[in-house]
């Protein structure tokens, strides 16, 4: 049997190393059409995402901020254009308030990092600079020591209490070795800013301008979840005071303060003293959080 067998296991192991070799040899006919298409398909994604538009990056900062901060008419691409910044009061709210002009930005890709330049005319004489360095649970953004400059006015479009008062002046912003951290879905800051309101006048006041104010935002030496914030009155006739701190990961403001009126213009500024805060004799109790 043995000898019977012999035959046919030879006839059987020809017949398999025949197949074998014809697909092997059919293998490599295939394989630069499979070459091909991943090749093509490489070069798609990579010129979707060299031209990603505009667009796409107007509707993520619309989402991160709930439509408080929205990027309207966004012209160019995700790493080179420009649009109209413009600020609500969040999804369906009637307030909305643009900024003059338009602000251009530019993503360029740096190592493991991403430098983000920001340029607007009416705002930002020296662009403003921020690294952004992404990692596996969270990002780092560090912005420039850059100032710049804007229209307080800008302030009515993220609704109350700001469409009620209506503000009017410049809000001149200077950071100083500004960080923040986004670790595990907790966000940590460190550093400082500085944020000077220049004849500061308000439509529920006829006496214009009411003051120059003084807000300095600190954080520990150390990244915290914490930062405390100072309110100070630079000069003026409304008298403003206060302290508090964002808690929370930076999501909940605490702030107690007090505003009053210069002696020779409480008459003129009793009705704003009433409505910005809780009435205490001469005072206005502040009170957020």
């Amino acid at each position: 049997m043995t000898l019977k067998l012999a035959p046919a296991i030879s006839s059987v192991s020809t017949s398999f190393a025949r197949g074998t070799g014809r697909r092997a040899a059919a293998r490599p006919a295939g394989a630069p059409w499979r070459w091909a298409w991943a090749g093509l398909v490489l070069g798609l994604f990579s010129t979707l995402l060299l031209y990603a538009p505009a667009q796409w990056l107007s509707q993520a900062v619309a989402l991160a901020t709930h439509d408080q901060l929205q990027l309207q008419e966004a012209r160019g691409t995700v790493w080179q254009g420009s649009a109209q910044v413009v600020l609500t009061g969040g999804a369906g709210s009637r307030d909305a308030q643009a900024l003059p002009g338009r602000i251009t930005w530019a993503l360029q890709p740096l190592n493991s990092e991403h430098q983000l330049t920001l340029r607007s005319d009416c705002c930002m004489p020296t662009p403003l600079q921020l690294r952004i360095s992404p990692a596996w649970d969270g990002a780092q953004l560090q912005l420039s020591d850059t100032p710049s400059t804007w229209p307080a006015a800008l302030l009515s479009g993220l609704g109350a209490p700001w469409n009620t008062l209506q503000p009017e002046g410049d809000l001149a912003i200077t950071p100083q070795q500004l960080r923040l951290q986004w670790h595990s879905g907790r966000l940590r800051t460190q550093g400082s800013v500085k944020i000077t309101a220049h004849n500061m006048a308000s439509r529920l006041s006829p006496l214009k301008p009411i003051g120059t104010y003084q807000v300095d935002i600190t954080t520990a030496a150390a990244p915290s979840t914490g930062m405390d914030l100072k309110l100070s009155t630079v000069s003026g006739s409304l008298l403003l005071t206060g302290q508090g701190q964002w808690q929370g990961s930076g999501q909940r403001l605490r702030f107690q303060g007090e505003a009053s009126a210069a002696p020779e213009h409480e008459a003129t500024l009793n009705n704003l003293l009433s409505i910005i805060g809780r009435r205490q004799g001469a005072r206005s109790l502040l009170s957020w959080g």
